[in-house]
């Protein structure tokens, strides 16, 4: 019922915040949100990185032949995942050194492929070597920004170490979840009841309250938008610790957080996406076949919206913002035409901070340097909008142009079919308004080389 619907959308907003909100959440390895969370009093196991499977067996020695060897990269699922050279899991237990050298000879340098990343994988340049821990209890604990409640909540189950997303469906009063004032943060009385509501022995109660508190102590000291521990366990001698972490960092405080953004592995991440990260642009990668540039995110999504009700699929979202620059403007560009799958480009501009006549000089600038070959459909509305088109007009360049949104998505549907069949065809194509028409909107003329 409606109580499943809340709880499951809790539980997945803790799994999924980082596809969410793309922008908003910077990810680190496993391997270094632990060595951070050390830093803040939480319990982690002892551990190593290794870059290769001598490097393992030598942590592994150390541990007295025994471990616990984990792919580093940045998806969900890792143990269920499996490797491009078909080696299946990314956490194995090592019974042996030399073991723990096979296993990571087995994962790095390898793509490992999970729910999460697509059937491209991501690359595995690492893989965390820690003890193998005596577990005897096994929860789930997450630390989350609520909505509903508008500020931090924690999330928590006492079936720790499975799917939380299937707990939540199919137990629902499995999870526990506690709403926490943002003022006087975690009380010690709240990580007592959670404590308790999570099954930990009465011997092991006052170590998980204490760890809870320093866990939440870590998500504020360090601008966390999620901190997800699973499993968090009580081992044989009744010591509370995380044996995963899946933490996010709200990238709008990088600039008080120098030691985490030095940990960031652009590796893991679409090379598109840090460009575009790295010039102040709001991108994400999509499926179709029409690039689209436009200034605020609600505009972006209507023309988004309007390219698809005419039969169109974008190719991307991009937002340049208020403030863009014409260097900006040309970078969206490159950005935009360094995806293969992009027929048409839709440039939508509302001027409003965002002059109309910025973009036109980004956008001449921008066909001179990079040699643009893809046609490009321009609307530009609001202010400066005159001098913009009158910018375009003498340029001499093919830019298809339009007053209305309507009518820019249309014709942009309209040039990336014909762009596609030109392709097929292996024709090269230009397009031009033809002025000489008489409708109520000019006529698109493709011409065939």
């Amino acid at each position: 019922g409606t109580m499943l619907r809340l709880t499951t959308r809790v539980v997945r907003g803790a799994a999924r915040v980082c596809e969410a909100a793309p922008r908003r959440a910077l990810h680190l390895h496993e391997c270094y949100s632990m060595e951070l969370m050390h830093k803040h009093g939480v319990n982690v196991p002892r551990g190593s990185v290794a870059r290769s499977g001598e490097a393992a067996e030598a942590i592994i020695e150390k541990f007295g032949g025994t471990g616990v060897v984990k792919a580093q990269v940045l998806a969900g699922g890792r143990g269920k995942g499996y490797f491009e050279n078909g080696f299946q899991g990314g956490v194995h237990v090592a019974s042996s050194a030399s073991e723990g050298r096979d296993l990571a000879d087995s994962m790095i340098g390898q793509h490992l492929i999970t729910k999460q990343t697509g059937s491209a994988g991501r690359i595995c340049n690492m893989v965390l070597v820690t003890e193998k821990s005596d577990i005897i209890k096994e929860v789930y604990f997450a630390i989350l920004f609520d909505r509903k409640s508008q500020g931090p909540m924690v999330v928590g189950s006492a079936k720790g170490g499975m799917d939380i997303e299937a707990v939540a469906e199919e137990d629902p009063d499995a999870i526990v979840k506690e709403p926490i004032d943002i003022i006087k943060g975690l009380t010690e009385e709240q990580a007592q009841g959670l404590a308790e509501k999570l099954g930990f022995s009465p011997q092991s109660q006052d170590h998980a309250v204490q760890q809870m508190l320093k866990l939440y102590e870590f998500f504020v000291a360090r601008d966390c938008s999620l901190v997800e521990i699973n499993p968090l366990v009580q081992d044989s001698f009744g010591n509370v610790m995380c044996l995963d972490a899946k933490v996010n960092y709200d990238d709008n405080a990088l600039y008080r957080q120098q030691e985490v953004a030095a940990l960031r592995d652009f590796s893991q991440e679409n090379p598109l996406d840090v460009q575009a990260i790295k010039n102040n642009l709001n991108y994400i990668g999509l499926d179709g076949t029409i690039g689209c540039l436009v200034n605020g995110a609600g505009l972006a999504m209507s023309t988004m919206d309007i390219i698809q009700l005419y039969g169109g699929k974008p190719a991307n979202f991009l937002d340049i913002g208020g403030g863009a620059t014409a260097d900006q403007v040309t970078e969206a560009f490159h950005i935009i035409t360094s995806d293969p799958k992009v027929r048409c480009i839709l440039v939508n501009i509302f001027g409003g901070i965002m002059r109309c006549d910025t973009i036109a000089e980004g956008i001449i600038h921008a066909v001179h340097q990079l040699e643009l070959k893809v046609p490009l459909v321009v609307r530009l509305q609001g202010t400066r909008r005159v001098e913009a088109k009158s910018l375009i007009a003498s340029s001499g360049l093919d830019i298809l142009t339009a007053d209305e949104l309507d009518q820019a998505a249309r014709k942009a549907v309209q040039v990336s079919r014909i762009m596609d069949m030109a392709k097929e065809a292996h024709l090269a194509v230009r397009f031009k308004d033809d002025f000489h028409v008489k409708k109520p909107s000019p006529k698109l003329t493709p011409s065939f080389t």
